[in-house]
């Protein structure tokens, strides 16, 4: 049986998909991007800046179904520009701090929605 999670803390999908789905006792959470929730303004300053905007969004929804980030077991992170690697890469692992780090890609893409450099997707399991 699948659950749809959505919250008003993440800004709203930008296509047909939901923030979240939840099978069983895993957590499906759709890629997010660095737009702030409550404007729907892109943070997009500098990379840091939008990771730090992507992972409150995916913090959000991990959240409304009352998980955390060290329940996160499997990341997928796409860039536009693999030079931005370590600056995603610090700004990611600080809000890894607990639980063990999970299985991760990531890949360089030549082109993101919205014109954005960064979107991340978790997959989290309530154990």
């Amino acid at each position: 049986m699948k659950k749809i999670i959505t919250t008003k803390d993440a800004p709203a999908p930008i296509g047909p998909y939901s923030h979240a789905v939840m099978v069983g006792n895993m957590l499906f959470v759709s890629g997010q991007v660095c737009k702030h929730p409550e404007t729907g303004e892109l943070m997009t300053g500098d990379i840091k800046t939008e990771t730090h905007q992507v992972m409150k969004n995916i913090q959000a929804i991990l959240s409304e179904a009352g998980l955390t980030f060290a329940h996160v077991v499997k990341t997928t992170i796409f860039l536009t520009d693999f030079n931005d690697f370590a600056a995603v890469n610090e700004v990611y692992g600080s809000y890894l701090l607990s639980g063990g780090y999970p299985a991760r890609e990531t890949v360089q893409v030549s082109k993101l929605p919205l014109g954005v450099n960064v979107e991340i997707s978790v997959i989290s399991i309530n154990d």
